[in-house]
């Protein structure tokens, strides 16, 4: 998860090369994420299996997955008890 302190604004997203997609998102010229530079990863989970990658974004778009979000980020703090309570019927370990 990323976040733009300057705009207050997360991107959910998952990737196999979180540390290149992290930096396109920050040095690219085109494309959604480039309006609310700099980004700041404040969350990172690791999958085995790229469907459950997905389906772990797809949960964190959901309204329930945002509210997690919300509940769990504090700005100056970053995430707190990021896995404590997902809520979720998760399918992959953390």
């Amino acid at each position: 998860i990323l976040y733009s302190y300057s705009n207050k604004r997360f991107y959910i997203g998952f990737s196999a090369n979180s540390i290149q997609r992290f930096y396109w998102h920050n040095n690219s010229k085109k494309g959604f994420t480039t309006r609310f530079k700099p980004w700041k990863m404040v969350h990172i989970e690791f999958f085995e299996t790229k469907q459950d990658a997905m389906y772990r974004e797809k949960t964190l778009k959901s309204g329930k997955g945002r509210e997690w979000i919300k509940k769990h980020f504090d700005e100056n703090a970053g995430f707190i008890s990021a896995l404590g309570g997902l809520g979720f019927n998760s399918r992959s370990r953390y």
